[in-house]
């Protein structure tokens, strides 16, 4: 498998060039994000940010590096079943539960429980993310639940900012278009 695609923001303030590949351990995902930042409410700040995310073989999230052009960088590891540390080795033990991320400026992280839990969405899934906010690139644990609502169709729910959406991916579980948020950029 291998992935390239591009994401502009529904305002067309932002954009997002994004590659997805098959690895020997998994997956790894690259993005380059040049937008407007999101939050619990949209504040407008403009920014530029690149994220590797690498996932295993099961979509579970075991590194995450992420620098902000002239701010702030991130570096978190997972063990794939809820721990986390960061850039010094200390564990994160507020982000115990999460198995994946949210990466507020880009949609692709919506890709890792719809991957990582595939069938099981057809009932709704309550999970715990790592929740990482651009520019400033801080992290905190936060609600979330997913439901399959058809192919290619998911029901995004914010539990700790309630907010849902309905997703449209494609078959690989890509983001095609986030209502109010992001659309794929074709051609």
């Amino acid at each position: 498998m291998q992935r390239m695609c591009r994401w502009t923001t529904e305002e067309g303030e932002g954009l997002e060039h994004f590659t997805l590949a098959q690895t020997e351990e998994g997956f790894a995902a690259d993005g380059v994000v040049i937008g407007p930042s999101f939050g619990s409410m949209f504040t407008g700040e403009l920014f530029g940010c690149s994220y590797a995310v690498r996932c295993d073989a099961r979509w579970r999230v075991r590194r995450v590096q992420l620098r902000v052009a002239g701010g702030a960088t991130l570096l978190l590891r997972g063990d794939g079943e809820g721990h986390w540390s960061g850039v010094d080795g200390d564990p994160l033990p507020a982000l115990d539960g999460c198995i994946d991320i949210d990466i507020t400026g880009t949609p692709f992280t919506n890709t890792l429980p719809i991957r990582r839990l595939g069938e099981r969405l057809h009932e709704r899934q309550e999970i715990r993310v790592a929740y990482i906010t651009l520019p400033e690139a801080s992290v905190a644990p936060s609600r979330q639940a997913y439901t399959a609502l058809g192919t290619g169709r998911y029901l995004f729910e914010s539990l700790s900012n309630p907010f849902q959406a309905e997703i449209v991916t494609d078959a690989d579980g890509l983001v095609v278009h986030y209502p109010g948020l992001f659309r794929r950029i074709t051609g």
